[in-house]
């Protein structure tokens, strides 16, 4: 079992990785395909909310195909799918060709997106312990990586085919790969021995059925809204904050605070960084401090990072707040999913965890889609020093919902592990 459990941890870690170089080659290359395409300025807010919000579509359809796919099946297919819709939204030269990859691309990665933070809450059960974090230190790595081939492809001026084909046939087949070794979650500790561990099932394995009785899919799980809401603020704010500095973080710094063109390109660049750094530490501040603890610790630092943002007096302190936010806005994300799949699982048995991520991963399509516009909306009404503190207050409110992160039965996260939990490296 361990070495399953391993193989498991490897492959989905990659998958991680794969999503953030795919996502980053297209997120930082939108202007390339406008002009490819020739999409107006008018009709570009309406192709990029688009993406999102089938998005979101996507992460609710996938919660009734897991009662009859296990997720590991829902994410062997949708990882190739997001990557062949990178690659077309690369490769046409009409409207309705980039429409269609756009479309295409939107709805898969709902799929992948769900499906692959279910696994990870379903191997971090399987653990004992947190590893949550890990998984999006990849997806990190990956961002980094992306955009790094995106620069490199603006730089010398390269097509988008040629910028993305080489991705897609080094990661298509990896990917493919690698899920052979993808672990499900087939069996959750029993109410009565709070130690047991999960049965992890590899995704090569037999399907073991869709239900009870073959054929009937099973009945949905029913999760209150009231157990679901603190996690669905949480999740929702920390992608408003992400996506503030993802969009505005360039501009903020050339037009308020006087950097220069070249300047302009490094508090993202250095936001990806810190957040890579903090994830890749942050199970470690887990095992060691308990969620609770994280995330408070991680939203008063990325509330400090924005108060030090608006209130900067150049750019350089306007970087260090950047900084601040990258090291603690990075564990919300990660934290909100594994808490929410731990305590559905706890309060509704199996099959709750997978409901609980995927309609969960729907408010980080929310907070992608409020906070750009309200930031700018702001900012053009009044200031953009004033805008970058609205996300700040937002941020905070987590503080009042921390307490919904702590451990129940299961302990991990608590500041020691599960009694007989398996150590697997």
């Amino acid at each position: 079992m361990t070495g399953v459990l391993r193989r498991g941890r490897f492959s989905l870690a990659f998958a991680f990785f794969a999503q953030g170089a795919a996502f980053a080659l297209l997120v930082t290359r939108i202007p390339a395909i406008q002009h490819r395409y020739g999409v107006s300025d008018a009709l570009l807010p309406a192709f990029l909310a688009a993406v999102p919000v089938l998005a979101g579509v996507g992460s609710v359809s996938t919660e009734r195909l897991v009662r009859r796919v296990r997720p590991s099946r829902v994410l062997r297919w949708s990882q190739p799918l997001v990557l062949l819709a990178l690659l077309a939204a690369g490769s046409g030269h009409l409207v309705w060709q980039v429409a269609l990859a756009l479309a295409g691309f939107g709805l898969s990665v709902g799929a992948l997106d769900a499906s692959m933070n279910m696994l990870g809450v379903s191997l971090q059960h399987a653990y004992g312990r947190s590893i949550m974090l890990g998984f999006h230190a990849t997806y990190s790595l990956g961002g980094i990586l992306g955009a790094s081939l995106a620069w490199a492809g603006a730089h010398w001026e390269l097509p988008l085919p040629l910028t993305y084909l080489p991705v897609v046939l080094v990661l298509l087949p990896a990917a493919l790969l690698g899920s052979r070794w993808y672990v499900d979650g087939t069996a959750r500790p029993d109410a009565a021995e709070p130690s047991a561990v999960p049965t992890p099932t590899p995704a090569s394995a037999p399907d073991p059925g869709p239900g009870p009785v073959a054929g009937s899919a099973p009945a949905p799980i029913t999760l209150a809204f009231r157990f679901l809401l603190p996690f669905c603020l949480v999740m929702t704010f920390a992608y408003i904050g992400d996506s503030t500095v993802s969009n505005w973080s360039a501009k903020y710094l050339q037009d308020v605070l006087g950097g220069s063109d070249q300047l302009s390109t490094v508090p993202y660049n250095v936001y990806m960084a810190m957040t890579l750094l903090g994830r890749a530490l942050g199970d470690l501040g887990v095992r060691r401090f308990g969620a609770v603890g994280v995330v408070r610790s991680g939203t008063v630092l990325a509330a400090v990072g924005f108060a030090v943002v608006a209130g900067a007096p150049g750019a350089w302190a306007g970087i260090a707040g950047f900084t601040l936010l990258g090291l603690g806005l990075c564990v919300l994300v990660p934290q909100t999913f594994a808490a929410a799949g731990r305590q559905a699982t706890e309060r509704h048995g199996p099959g709750a965890s997978d409901a609980a991520v995927a309609r969960l991963n729907v408010f980080n399509y929310v907070g992608f889609l409020i906070g750009s516009p309200l930031v700018g909306a702001i900012g053009d009404a009044w200031n953009y020093r004033a805008a970058m503190l609205v996300p700040m207050v937002l941020v905070l409110v987590t503080l009042g919902y921390a307490g919904s992160f702590a451990a129940g039965r299961a302990r991990y996260g608590g500041g020691h592990e599960r009694p007989r939990a398996l150590d697997v490296g």
